[in-house]
């Protein structure tokens, strides 16, 4: 039978929320681990088997897969120490300290959050896709029509976070206007938490990261040439 989560996961996971601090998570971390990070893993794995067929460029060893459950609170307001969260992040290989493209999936006690594309990109990454959606923007459009319009996915689009003008360097009349002015790319689906719990986790996941699998191609496509550009970086 596919992995999916016990209750006692999301349980944890509300707990969590009300008690977010060392003293409450260190008597639990056993059931942190049981609970919540094995089954990740496990998940993760069963992922990777399937996208071997459609992203294999996408797959990497589980541990590597699943990010922490600590928060970076170097520089936060915010001083709780966990994230609220198991999740896990498939970049592309290569790419895995930058942001291109990738696939993400979250479990929280409100939701299964599972979303395809780039978010809030380096600077040098950021002008090379709004370069290439400048120029292949009908491709962009048709793809990302046909994700939110396949039936039964309930796939909309991420939050662009557009810029009010166009960036330095592209023409204010350019066809690909809203594309250019994005900061993040992409399109994710939110479902009901109970779906954790379910055998049929893993289909949904996988069903929705391959119809995402071209979108999230065609905005590496330009950061794919970048790395391979002789003294790229230096």
């Amino acid at each position: 039978m596919p992995t999916h989560f016990e209750p006692e996961a999301l349980k944890f996971l509300r707990g969590l929320a009300k008690h977010n601090d060392r003293e409450w998570f260190e008597p639990r971390r056993a059931i942190y681990e049981r609970a919540l990070k094995a089954p990740m893993l496990a998940l993760i794995d069963e992922v990777n088997h399937a996208m071997a067929e459609f992203a294999p460029e996408h797959v990497r060893p589980p541990h590597k897969i699943m990010m922490r459950i600590y928060r970076d609170i170097r520089f936060a307001k915010d001083k709780r120490p966990y994230k609220r969260h198991v999740s896990a992040w498939w970049a592309r290989r290569g790419m895995e300290k930058t942001s291109g493209g990738g696939f993400y999936l979250h479990i929280h006690p409100d939701e299964v959050l599972i979303s395809a594309g780039v978010y809030m990109p380096e600077r040098e990454q950021l002008l090379a896709i709004r370069r290439h959606l400048s120029e292949h923007a009908e491709e962009y459009r048709a793809l990302h029509k046909k994700i939110l319009k396949a039936k039964g996915m309930s796939m909309t689009d991420i939050d662009g976070a557009l810029l009010t003008r166009m960036p330095k360097g592209f023409a204010k009349d350019d066809p690909a206007d809203e594309l250019v002015r994005a900061r993040n790319w992409g399109v994710h689906a939110t479902l009901s938490p109970s779906v954790a719990e379910e055998p049929g986790l893993l289909r949904e996941i996988v069903k929705r990261f391959k119809l995402a699998a071209p979108l999230v191609e065609m905005l590496n496509a330009p950061l794919v040439r970048q790395e391979r550009r002789p003294n790229a970086g230096f």
